[in-house]
């Protein structure tokens, strides 16, 4: 008995979905890039908030920017834990 051809692209396109729907391979190593540059914001946000908080009186810059700082400082951190979420 001959099929329908509905059957025959049933079945062509289930052979279409199971072809396209290959699995990545996980990344096994991490950029090179995201060690350095998490270490680097963290201790640059870290040295800021340092630095205003010991001398920022006598920085002009950082006297100008007022509490602007520690934003500016937590953030250079907050960079830094956003770029860890990168590092395998």
């Amino acid at each position: 008995m001959p099929e329908s051809s509905s059957r025959k692209t049933k079945k062509a396109e289930k052979v279409k979905v199971k072809a396209e729907k290959t699995p990545k391979k996980p990344r096994t190593q991490s950029r090179v890039w995201v060690a350095p540059l998490m270490l680097a914001c963290w201790l640059l946000g870290l040295a800021w908030l340092v630095v205003f908080y010991v001398a920022g009186q006598d920085i002009p810059v950082m006297n100008d920017l007022g509490n602007w700082n520690l934003l500016i400082g937590m953030g250079l951190i907050a960079v830094g834990f956003v770029v860890s979420t990168q590092w395998v």
